[in-house]
C-alpha cells in the first residue's frame, strides 16, 4: 500500500477567496509545498469560462498553467481538476506539452457515461485520472456497484469517495470504502475527499488509513483547513499523523510557515470551518445553501429552519434550488388568522394620536435628552420594533421576527413586561402570550428584499390603520464594522449581510410610503432621507 497526501488549498481553498491568492503568493506557496514533500499539489480549476489571471488559481486551460508555473521547477505530481462540462477537450493540451500530470474530473450521478468518455479523452492525452463522483451520498450501493463496473473498463489512477457536504460519520465512510475496495481492480487506488460539517474529516482520514489495505490510498487536505463552507481535513495534521504513524517524511516546519505568512491573513478576512449552519444541513443530509438560504432570512429560529429543511423532498436535498425552498419558506410563514378584532381594537387605541418608533440603535442611548424631550412635549404612542426597549417605556412591542420572539418571549410570559405585545402569524402564539396577532401575509412583501423586515411589516400595519404620520428614533441603520445596538444583547449572528443593498432597499420603500403614510425621523439614520422631526 503507497498512501499520497494531496494538497487541494489553490482549488478547494479558493472557493474562500474567489481563488485570488496573488501571483507572489501563489508561486511561493507552490514552492514551499514542494519543499514540504507533499506528494500532489492541486493548483487549481480548469473552466472554459474564466479568462487567464496570474494571481488566480482558476484557468480556461492547461496552457495557461503552464505559463503560470513555466519558471518553476517541479518535484512532485500536479493535479488539476475539472468539473465535467466545464471545460472543452480542445483546451487540454496533451500531457507530454504540458505542467500537469493528473486531472481530476468531477461529475454528478445524471453524468456518469458521459463523464466517463471524456475521462477516456483526457486518458489518451497521457494524463493520469482520477475520478470524482459528486455527493457519493446520494448513490445507493446497487448504483456505486454499477459506476464501480464502468470505472473498471476506464481504469483511471483513483475512485475518490467525494462527502461534498460533510453528510459521513465513520461508518459510513467505512461502508463506501469496503464497497470500492471489494470490488474496483486492485491497480486502482481509492481517494477521500471530506469536509468538516462534523468536525470529522480528520477522524474519518484516520479511520480510513487503519483499516487494512493493499491498493494506493491518495487523501485530500487543505492547509489550515481552507475551503468551501465547513472547510477540509487540514493538510498539517495529516502531514503529522501520517509521518508518526506512516513513517513519511513530509517537512512541517514549511507546512506551517505557509499557514502562518499567508493562510492565517485569510482566515482573518474570510470564513471557513465548522459553524451551525454547515451542523445543520449535514445532520438534514440536505445541501448547505438550503441552510444558508434561511439563515440569511435572519427570521428564523434553528428550530424553524429544521423544521423547513426536514420538508425538502428526499430527492432535491443535494442539489439547491432556490425557488424551491422559498416556497417552503412562504409556506411555514403563511399561518392564517382572524385578525379582524385586533386591527379594530388597535385603530380606536390609536386614533388621532401620535406615533413614535424606537428601534434598537446606539442613537436610543446617544441622543437620550433629544427623544425624550420629544415624547414629553408630544406623548406619542410608542411601539419598540422588534425588541423590549430598556430605556423608554413603550405602549406597544411589534415583533414579526421568530429569533427575537424567542429571546424574548419569556419576559412575556413571567408578565415582566406591561407593553402590549403585538407579534405576526408566522411566530406561533405558544400560550396566549401575545396580546394581539397579525396575518404575516397581509403585510409582507416578495416585492423587495425588506418586505419580510418588521419595520416593513410595522408601517403596513399603521397604514391600514389609518395613522397618518409616524416619526423614528434608534433606527441607525447597519454597519459590518461597528456595533449595530445599544444593547449587544441583541446582537445575533448573521450569516450573509449586505448592509449597502439592504439600506438603498429601505431607502426606496420609505420613500414609496411616503405616498400613504409621513414618516420622519427624529435621530439621524443611514435610511434618512429628507425628512426629519421639525
Amino acid at each position: 500500500m503507497t498512501i499520497k497526501l494531496l494538497d487541494c488549498t489553490f482549488r478547494d481553498g479558493g472557493y474562500v477567496n474567489d481563488w485570488h491568492f496573488g501571483y507572489e503568493n501563489i508561486i511561493w506557496m507552490f514552492q514551499k509545498l514542494q519543499k514540504a514533500n507533499i506528494d500532489i499539489i492541486e493548483v487549481g480549476y480548469i473552466r472554459d469560462k474564466d479568462s487567464y489571471s496570474p494571481d488566480r488559481c482558476v484557468f480556461p486551460d492547461t496552457k495557461s498553467i503552464k505559463t503560470m508555473f513555466c519558471k518553476i521547477q517541479k518535484n512532485t505530481l500536479i493535479s488539476a481538476m475539472i468539473d465535467y462540462g466545464a471545460c472543452s477537450i480542445d483546451n487540454v493540451l496533451p500531457q507530454k506539452d504540458s505542467f500537469i500530470d493528473i486531472l481530476r474530473i468531477t461529475f454528478r450521478k445524471n453524468q456518469i457515461d458521459e463523464a466517463i468518455k471524456y475521462c477516456e479523452q483526457i486518458k489518451r492525452k497521457g494524463y493520469t485520472v482520477f475520478l470524482q463522483p459528486v455527493s457519493i451520498t446520494s448513490y445507493t450501493d446497487r448504483e456505486m456497484l454499477d459506476l464501480i463496473d464502468k470505472v473498471n473498463d476506464l481504469k483511471p489512477m483513483a475512485l475518490s469517495i467525494v462527502d461534498s457536504y460533510g453528510l459521513m460519520h465513520e461508518e459510513k465512510v467505512i461502508r463506501y470504502f469496503h464497497l470500492m475496495n471489494n470490488n474496483l481492480l486492485p491497480e486502482i487506488g481509492i481517494a477521500y475527499h471530506s469536509h468538516n460539517n462534523f468536525q470529522l474529516a480528520y477522524a474519518n482520514s484516520i479511520g480510513l488509513l487503519n483499516i487494512p489495505c493493499k491498493r494506493n490510498l491518495y487523501f485530500d487536505a487543505s492547509l489550515y483547513g481552507m475551503g468551501k463552507s465547513a472547510g477540509n481535513c487540514n493538510t498539517e495534521l495529516m502531514a503529522m499523523y501520517l509521518n508518526n504513524n506512516f513513517n513519511k517524511n513530509y517537512d512541517i516546519s514549511e507546512i506551517l510557515e505557509i499557514i502562518d505568512i499567508q493562510i492565517l491573513k485569510f482566515s482573518n478576512k474570510y470564513s471557513w470551518g465548522y459553524q451551525l449552519p454547515f451542523y445543520i444541513s449535514a445532520s438534514s443530509d440536505c445541501h448547505p445553501n438550503y441552510v444558508n438560504y434561511l439563515f440569511d432570512k435572519n427570521m428564523l429560529t434553528v428550530k424553524e429552519i429544521n423544521k423547513i429543511v426536514n420538508m425538502v423532498e428526499k430527492n432535491k436535498r443535494l442539489v439547491f434550488d432556490k425557488e424551491y425552498i422559498e416556497k417552503l419558506y412562504l409556506k411555514h410563514q403563511s399561518r392564517k388568522v382572524d385578525d379582524k378584532k385586533a386591527y379594530n381594537e388597535l385603530e380606536s387605541h390609536l386614533k388621532n394620536l401620535s406615533v413614535l418608533l424606537l428601534g434598537p440603535g446606539r442613537s436610543i442611548s446617544n441622543k437620550y435628552e433629544k427623544i425624550d424631550e420629544y415624547i414629553h412635549q408630544n406623548k406619542p404612542v410608542i411601539f419598540s420594533v422588534n425588541h423590549i426597549n430598556k430605556i423608554f417605556d413603550s405602549d406597544y412591542v411589534f415583533i414579526s421576527n421568530a429569533k427575537r420572539f424567542e429571546q424574548f418571549k419569556n419576559l412575556f410570559s413571567l408578565n415582566n413586561i406591561k407593553s402590549r405585545l403585538i407579534i405576526t402569524s408566522n411566530i406561533e402564539n405558544r400560550d396566549n402570550i401575545a396580546d394581539y396577532v397579525l396575518n404575516w401575509n397581509d403585510l409582507s412583501s416578495n416585492e423587495t428584499i425588506v418586505g419580510n423586515t418588521s419595520l416593513y411589516l410595522l408601517i403596513k400595519m399603521l397604514i391600514k390603520l389609518n395613522v397618518s404620520k409616524v416619526v423614528l428614533a434608534g433606527f441607525d441603520g447597519f454597519s459590518k464594522y461597528t456595533s449595530n445596538y445599544y444593547d449587544d444583547n441583541y446582537e445575533y449572528y448573521r450569516q450573509n449581510d449586505t448592509p449597502k443593498e439592504t439600506t438603498r432597499a429601505i431607502i426606496q420603500q420609505i420613500n414609496r410610503f411616503q405616498k400613504y403614510i409621513k414618516i420622519e425621523f427624529l435621530t439621524t439614520s443611514r435610511y434618512q432621507t429628507k425628512n426629519k422631526v421639525k
